[in-house]
């Protein structure tokens, strides 16, 4: 379902304050290779809603009044896997982070992001890439840096040496090519790592894989 670059990228925003939903509708429609399908309140309504309009990006509120943006997010990724979903919050929440990565999001910024900013990064997100608001990546790191060596996760423990620190790569954010330059291989030898990785790991996305090895490489004090 990810569009072509020269297509217009349907958006589905899951808000339940209207006003802000409105609002943002408003100055995202302005963006010409943007429209809004659908909007949803609840986590209810959004399932329902993404199965019946489909589409590239879902604007995801973590907090709704009823029900949650997280398990909204694991269940229309199940229907939908192709969609691509932006978790939108008021804060930075460590483990809303790691729970909305592991349920599949492909990015998350706060609020308080401009719509500048805001339209690259739902286009980000429609192109294929996994995007974290720059705060929240720092929060990430620095509960890496927090670590002491891996333990023998049961499943990092079928990674290589080598896929470990791969993965460790792509926790930082980095691309296939940034990896490649750092670990001396081929940028498709590295892919072909990056697979093998979310087979090991039993997960889909890098997002996830990223957030598994943040949750079980070794927890924060």
């Amino acid at each position: 379902m990810s569009p072509p670059a020269a297509r217009v990228i349907r958006l589905m925003l899951v808000e339940d304050h209207v006003i802000l939903r409105q609002g943002m509708k408003a100055l995202l429609e302005s963006s010409a290779d943007m429209v809004v399908v659908a909007e949803a309140e609840t986590a209810a309504e959004a399932v329902a809603g993404a199965v019946r309009t489909q589409p590239h990006v879902i604007l995801m509120d973590v907090q709704l009044l009823e029900g949650d943006g997280i398990d909204a997010t694991r269940q229309i990724l199940a229907r939908l896997p192709a969609a691509k979903v932006l978790m939108l919050t008021t804060f930075a929440d460590e483990e809303a982070m790691l729970g909305a990565l592991m349920a599949g999001a492909s990015g998350f910024v706060l609020k308080r992001i401009d719509l500048g900013e805001l339209v690259k990064s739902i286009q980000a997100v429609a192109a294929g890439q996994n995007l974290l608001d720059a705060s929240v990546t720092r929060m990430l790191l620095d509960r890496i840096g927090r670590t002491t060596p891996v333990p023998r996760d049961e499943r990092l423990a079928r990674l290589t040496a080598l896929q470990e620190r791969i993965l460790s790569f792509i926790s930082e954010g980095m691309t296939n090519l940034e990896i490649a330059e750092r670990v001396h291989l081929s940028d498709k030898t590295v892919k072909n790592h990056v697979s093998v990785i979310l087979d090991k790991l039993e997960v889909g996305r890098r997002a996830e894989a990223a957030a598994y090895f943040v949750r079980h490489s070794n927890p924060g004090p």
